[in-house]
């Protein structure tokens, strides 16, 4: 698996106008079921101990779109932390960097270690850190999140180039010296810390769509028979809205090490 997973990491963003983007407009439907559904309200999901548990927003977004679940998190009895990277259209190294700073706080506050919960690319970002920084994190939760390569639609490729675009002009580089974000070809400790097994140490849980019209489910699971790949309904944005998402985060955050999907399936 590790060796598929660097192959993946190798290759430049890929396009791909098979995903079926139109779904993406279906959104508004996971909303309206979060907000109908008791789990939202905290029915009928474990309570939480007050640990940390910090939220990384996706590709172009911020932490003002988490907004629902940050305060869901803290009425189920945890403290959740604003993810501090900004809007998500930078370095992923230097995102990472930012989200290390807010780890740190979080654990210094809470006085243990921290779960990350990252949607899209922000689970990518997520896990990078977890492998980077394993004491700072109990847990890593994925929504969505490409971390076996990046197989998307070319409306997201081609915001994907404006960003490297954007990062390249201020770093004041010329043409002969291109930032290689968001490609294999990325020499930052971001795409090294993605090459390496993740820790074993840090429970982990991918959940995934296949319906999903901005990525690949295919790059977001482990594929391994363990019951921590986790496939739902919906859409890739809606993930962030999504009541069965929301079910399975509040399960695993009660026993991240010895969760597994059969147990709330």
């Amino acid at each position: 698996m590790v060796r598929k997973l660097r192959e993946g990491l190798d290759e430049d963003f890929q396009a791909s106008t098979a995903l079926p983007i139109w779904r993406e407009a279906l959104l508004g439907i996971d909303w309206i079921s979060l907000r109908m559904s008791s789990v939202f309200r905290g029915s009928g999901v474990p309570r939480g101990n007050g640990a940390g548990v910090v939220v990384v927003p996706g590709f172009m977004g911020s932490d003002q779109y988490l907004g629902d679940m940050n305060s869901w998190l803290r009425r189920i009895g945890y403290q959740p932390y604003l993810s501090g990277i900004g809007r998500n259209a930078d370095c992923p190294d230097v995102l990472t960097q930012r989200l290390m700073t807010t780890l740190e706080h979080a654990c210094s506050e809470t006085g243990a270690p921290v779960n990350l919960i990252g949607h899209s690319l922000g689970g990518v970002i997520a896990r990078s850190a977890a492998s980077r920084w394993p004491d700072l994190v109990a847990s890593c939760a994925t929504m969505g999140s490409p971390f076996r390569g990046i197989r998307v639609h070319p409306f997201v490729l081609q915001t994907a180039h404006l960003v490297r675009g954007r990062i390249l002009q201020r770093q004041g580089g010329t043409a002969k010296k291109k930032p290689h974000c968001y490609s294999g070809y990325c020499t930052c400790e971001f795409l090294a810390s993605l090459r390496d097994e993740f820790p074993v140490d840090v429970p982990q849980i991918a959940i995934y769509t296949k319906t999903d019209g901005v990525v690949d489910w295919n790059y977001c699971i482990n594929d391994l028979d363990d019951g921590m790949d986790i496939e739902v309904s919906g859409t890739h944005v809606g993930l962030a809205f999504n009541p069965q998402v929301y079910r399975h985060i509040a399960n695993f955050l009660a026993e991240p090490a010895s969760y597994r999907q059969s147990k709330v399936a």
